[in-house]
């Protein structure tokens, strides 16, 4: 595959079925969790926090978001090699966006003061902007914890690995069982990734179908 993205973007599909006996190698795992933490997001406001289970135990921790509601799903969490919890974080208080610049400066991205009174004004009106109710506010920060979603899904096609993107989840009960809401987060989506099962994976032999760009794209 190389690293034309093209060809991962079309090799990338919702894959139905995992080989429980094929697991990603230690250094591509890391790879994906250098990819969930590059990601980018609107002000650089970073508003999530993952979980992600590489074990029988954590999968089945997992699992209890899919077990009653949508065991149909469950199967792929329990035989994936690796399952990521994306949550959200509800609230980006003053505390917060004190973290994010106290970052910044370390990484060395204000190389002079205005710099970094530029970036904290204005990250705060775009938060502020978005602050007009506490679910105008969460929803702004899920939008850019999907983002990250997003490249996600991209970027483990690219390392030649299977993927499968859960809104299918009861995400109170992943709340509960992680005790996200009590750190200021929630839970969004499961993505499961691993290997497919070549012979149980009915969507992987299926052509993709996309809308033709006279239907999606205008040029001007």
């Amino acid at each position: 595959m190389g690293n034309d993205i093209i060809a991962a973007a079309n090799r990338r599909y919702t894959t139905k079925a995992y080989d429980p006996n094929k697991k990603i190698p230690d250094e591509t795992v890391q790879k994906l969790k250098d990819l969930l933490r590059l990601s980018p997001s609107s002000v650089n406001s970073q508003p999530w926090h993952f979980i992600m289970a590489s074990t029988p135990e954590g999968k089945e921790r997992v699992a209890k978001g899919t077990d009653e509601k949508f065991p149909f799903n469950s199967p792929s969490i329990r035989n994936a090699s690796q399952v990521i919890v994306f949550a959200s974080r509800l609230h980006a208080d003053d505390a917060y966006l004190a973290q994010l610049l106290a970052q910044e400066e370390k990484d060395g991205r204000f190389p002079e003061t205005a710099h970094k009174e530029k970036m904290d004004g204005g990250r705060k009106l775009f938060v502020g902007l978005n602050q007009t109710s506490p679910e105008a506010e969460a929803s702004w920060l899920a939008r850019q914890t999907y983002l990250n979603l997003g490249q996600f899904l991209l970027g483990a096609a690219v390392l030649g690995l299977d993927a499968t993107p859960m809104e299918g989840v009861d995400t109170d009960a992943l709340d509960k069982e992680f005790g996200l809401k009590e750190k200021g987060y929630s839970a969004l989506a499961v993505v499961t990734v691993g290997y497919h099962d070549t012979d149980n994976d009915y969507n992987a032999a299926l052509p993709k179908s996309r809308l033709p760009f006279s239907e999606i794209l205008t040029e001007i």
